[in-house]
C-alpha cells in the first residue's frame, strides 16, 4: 500500500474511536437556554475611548430610536477622523510652538491648527495639537495641568544636596512668576500654581535643559508621534492611498475627554444641543456616578462621539429620580451642526401649530388672528378622530357647572384682550396728543423769538440813527420845495 492509503486508513481508525466519545458528550450536554432573572453583563472594559466601562453608567431608559448617523470615532472617514482629530506631538528645539503648528497645517491641507499651551524654543516634548474641529476643546486643554523635567544649572557648586532638595520645596504652591528676557511669550507678572517637585538627580556638569513629559491626560507614552511621523503619513497616503499610517499618527478628539464625566445622550437630542439647546431629562439614557452640580460633563451619543462639554445642573440622585427639568446646560459644542438630522418640532402640538399657519389660521409667526379656532386659543389641541370624536365628546353627558365655568373662562379672556387693545389705543391717542401739543408749543416759541428779535433791533442805536437821517433828509426836501 502507498503511503497515501496508510495515512487515510489511520485517520478512518482514528474517526472510529473518537466517533461515539464525542456523541457520547454531546448528548450529556444541555444546548437549551435556561430562563434567567437577570441578563448577563457584556465585558465593555475593551470598548475603545468614551464607551469604556459603558455598563457601569447608570440607566435611566433603555428606549430610544438609533438613528443612522454619525460614525464611531475610530470609524469615521478618513476626511472627517482628520477633521476630528489630535497629534500628540513631541515637539523639536529651536522652532517656536506657533511655527510648529503651522507646519502641521501645512502638511495635513487643514484650515485650522492650536496648540494645548506655549513652549518656549528651546523646550522640547509634549504640545497637543488640535486640528479643525478639535480646536474647539484647546481653551480646556491649556487650563489643563502639565508636567515637566527640567536640567538646571547652578551658577556656584553646593556642596549638600539637602540645600536644593529644600530650596525645591519652597517653591511649591501659588509662586509669582515673571517670564526671563529670552522667553517667547509676554513678559507679564503672573501667578502659576506648581502641586509638586522632586530632586530627581544632581550632577555638577550639567546644562540647563528643560522637557514637558505630560500636558492634561496625555504624556509620553501615549502614541506620541514626531514631526517627520506626521510628514511620512502624509506622504503615504498621497502616494499609496494608504490610510493606516496616518490613522496611528492621528487620534479622535474623545481621547482628550476620556478624564471627564459622561451622560449618554439619545441620537434624536443630538443636533438640538448642537444648534445650543440644554440637555433636558427626556433626552437622557445614561449617566455617571457621583455628578455634582457645575462640574464639567462630556455629552456623548450611543456611538461614542462627543457632542459638547457642558456644566452639569443636576446631582446623580436628582437624575435618577425627577422626570423632568435641566440636565446640563452646554459650554462648548464639538460636534458639527446637522451630523444628526432634526427631531424638534414634529410633536402634536408643534404639526397642529404648523397646520393652523398653512390654512391661515395662525399669522406667519404663529400668533393668533380672527380666524383662530377657539380650542387652540384655550390651548386644547383637537384630538386625532376629527370632527366626529369632537361631536360624541360633545354629546356625552357632562356636569353643568364645567360648562359653565368654560364659558366664564372665555368671557375672561375675551375681556383681558378688549381691555389689552382699549390701553394700546389710549396710549396711541396720548402719544398723539403729546406730539400736537409739542409742536404747538414750538410755533409759539419761535414766534416769540421772532418779536423779540424785532423789538431789539428797533430799540438799537443804529436803528436810531438811520431814522435821524431819514427825517433830515425829509425836512431838506421839504425845505427845497418851499424855496
Amino acid at each position: 500500500m502507498s503511503e497515501v492509503e496508510l495515512s487515510r486508513s489511520e485517520k478512518k481508525r482514528h474517526k472510529k474511536k473518537t466517533g461515539p466519545d464525542v456523541e457520547a458528550k454531546e448528548s450529556e450536554q444541555d444546548f437549551m437556554i435556561k430562563p434567567q432573572s437577570t441578563t448577563p453583563s457584556i465585558d465593555t472594559s475593551q470598548w475603545p475611548i468614551l464607551l469604556k466601562n459603558y455598563d457601569r453608567l447608570n440607566v435611566r431608559t433603555g428606549h430610544y430610536t438609533p438613528l443612522p448617523s454619525g460614525f464611531s470615532p475610530l470609524k469615521r472617514p478618513l476626511a472627517e477622523y482628520i477633521r476630528y482629530g489630535i497629534l500628540n506631538l513631541d515637539k523639536p528645539s529651536n522652532p517656536s510652538s506657533h511655527e510648529v503648528v503651522a507646519w502641521i497645517k501645512r502638511i495635513l491641507r487643514v484650515e485650522k491648527t492650536g496648540h494645548s499651551g506655549t513652549l518656549d524654543p528651546k523646550v522640547t516634548g509634549n504640545l497637543i495639537v488640535c486640528i479643525d474641529r478639535a480646536t474647539r476643546l484647546v481653551k480646556s486643554q491649556q487650563g489643563a495641568g502639565k508636567e515637566y523635567v527640567c536640567v538646571a544649572r547652578l551658577h556656584s557648586k553646593v556642596p549638600d544636596v539637602a540645600k536644593v532638595a529644600r530650596a525645591l520645596e519652597s517653591l511649591t504652591g501659588a509662586v509669582f512668576q515673571r517670564p526671563p528676557l529670552i522667553s517667547a511669550v509676554k513678559r507679564q507678572l503672573r501667578i502659576r500654581t506648581i502641586y509638586e517637585s522632586k530632586l530627581l538627580e544632581y550632577d555638577v556638569d550639567r546644562h540647563l535643559e528643560l522637557r514637558r513629559v505630560r500636558s492634561g491626560i496625555l504624556g509620553e507614552k501615549d502614541n506620541m508621534v514626531t514631526m517627520h511621523d506626521v510628514m511620512d503619513a502624509q506622504w503615504v497616503h498621497d502616494n499609496y492611498r494608504d490610510e493606516t499610517y496616518l490613522r496611528r499618527v492621528i487620534m479622535p478628539l474623545e481621547v482628550l475627554l476620556t478624564s471627564y464625566k459622561r451622560l449618554v445622550v439619545k441620537d434624536s437630542a443630538v443636533n438640538a444641543i448642537c444648534y445650543g439647546a440644554k440637555l433636558m431629562i427626556p433626552g437622557l439614557l445614561r449617566f455617571e456616578n457621583d455628578i455634582e452640580v457645575g462640574e464639567e460633563v462630556v455629552l456623548m451619543t450611543t456611538k461614542g462621539e462627543a457632542i459638547a462639554l457642558g456644566i452639569a445642573e443636576m446631582t446623580t440622585a436628582v437624575m435618577a429620580t425627577c422626570d423632568h427639568g435641566v440636565v446640563a446646560k452646554i459650554k462648548r459644542v464639538v460636534m458639527d451642526r446637522d451630523t444628526y438630522p432634526r427631531k424638534w418640532g414634529l410633536g402634536p402640538t408643534a404639526s397642529m401649530k404648523k397646520k393652523l399657519i398653512a390654512d391661515g389660521k395662525l399669522d406667519k409667526h404663529g400668533k393668533p388672528n380672527d380666524s383662530t379656532p377657539k380650542e387652540w386659543l384655550r390651548n386644547v389641541v383637537l384630538p386625532t378622530g376629527g370632527d366626529s370624536m369632537v361631536a360624541s365628546q360633545a354629546a356625552s353627558a357632562e356636569p353643568a357647572m364645567k360648562e359653565i365655568s368654560v364659558v366664564e373662562k372665555e368671557d375672561g379672556e375675551g375681556r383681558k384682550r378688549e381691555a389689552e387693545v382699549e390701553k394700546k389705543e389710549k396710549r396711541k391717542h396720548k402719544k398723539d396728543k403729546e406730539g400736537d401739543e409739542a409742536e404747538t408749543e414750538e410755533k409759539v416759541e419761535k414766534e416769540k423769538k421772532k418779536k423779540n428779535k424785532d423789538k431789539a433791533e428797533a430799540t438799537s442805536p443804529d436803528t436810531e440813527k438811520s431814522e435821524k437821517k431819514k427825517k433830515k433828509k425829509s425836512e431838506e426836501a421839504a425845505a427845497a420845495g418851499c424855496k
